[in-house]
């Protein structure tokens, strides 16, 4: 049974890119075990590491759900100084998704469901709020 997930991000400039999170994600890291490591918990047993080494080719993007993509957009070009972040959409794809690099090349981006209500029953079950039928096994 997996519980729990962690996706671990290195940076070469650890407090340059502590920062960067921190902005990135509106607050200061959950947990700071030692020099040069911080976590974060997006939800519910769900943490972002981030690490001080060299960035891994190839990996990524690791998308975070936000309620309203072109508002995420805006705050990160204004914050992040994130010129490329286009945001894309399909019709058989029932989110909108976009996809942008920190400054040390990790690729991240956000994602929004298009229908608001299956985006609430989504909330709803990631946090709790409504028994999951796959809890009662």
């Amino acid at each position: 049974m997996i519980f729990e997930i962690t996706y671990q991000v290195r940076v070469t400039d650890f407090s340059e890119g502590e920062k960067w999170y921190s902005t990135l994600l509106n607050r200061r890291p959950d947990f700071i075990p030692h020099e040069g490591f911080a976590e974060w918990e997006l939800i519910p047993g769900t943490w972002l590491q981030l690490a001080e080494g060299t960035p891994s080719d190839g990996c990524g993007p690791i998308r975070f759900g936000v309620p309203d993509i072109k508002a995420e957009q805006g705050r990160v070009r204004k914050e992040l100084y994130i010129e490329d972040f286009e945001i894309f959409s399909k019709a058989e794809v029932p989110v909108k998704w976009g996809t942008f690099s920190d400054p040390w090349g990790n690729r991240l981006g956000f994602f929004e469901y298009i229908n608001k209500q299956e985006q609430a029953d989504r909330m709803n079950t990631i946090l709790g709020k409504v028994e999951d039928e796959r809890r009662k096994v």
